[in-house]
């Protein structure tokens, strides 16, 4: 039997699950192939959106920074550095956040293996593997990296406007 509370609550996730739907049909997504060279076309396709969403100067480099860093993980880290894939940009701006998704199809890891980042000691004698990582993580209000087996890893980055 079909109560009123139960069919309240189908209602409500329906709408739920519109909303999301609309969310993804929105997002602009482009494709860039994962080496060096494809870095400046990201760069300015990134700033453009940070631009449009509203952010300022700084907010923009931020968002610039992080995604550079995450795209040279993708090539350095996933692919080894052999540009054998693509990097899958998507792009959605709403009224409270600027979020990208970045997908490639490369080796996955954990983050929680990255050791933390040695900030106290001279440059030259810092150990680098990590210090990306925890940079977009200093610079973006959210980040959550999935890996799942045979689809690929997902990196999603959040700026709040």
């Amino acid at each position: 039997m079909v109560t009123l509370a139960r069919l309240s609550r189908w209602r409500s996730s329906r709408r739920t699950l519109d909303g999301l739907f609309d969310r993804i049909r929105s997002m602009k997504t482009e494709i860039f192939p994962g080496v060096y060279e494809s870095l400046d076309k990201i760069a300015k396709y990134v700033s453009q959106a940070a631009h449009k969403a509203g952010l300022d100067p700084a907010e923009v480099y931020q968002v610039q920074l992080a995604v550079d860093e995450a795209c040279c993980n993708i090539i350095d880290h996933a692919y080894g550095g052999e540009g054998i894939g693509d990097i899958q940009l998507s792009l959605d701006v709403s009224n409270s956040n600027l979020t990208i998704v970045l997908k490639d199809q490369g080796e996955p890891f954990d983050p929680s293996e990255l050791p933390p980042p040695q900030l106290n000691v001279p440059l030259e004698k810092m150990k680098v593997r990590g210090v990306g990582f925890y940079l977009m993580h200093k610079l973006m209000d959210e980040v959550r990296y999935e890996a799942e087996p045979g689809r690929g890893n997902t990196l999603t980055l959040v700026k709040r406007r």
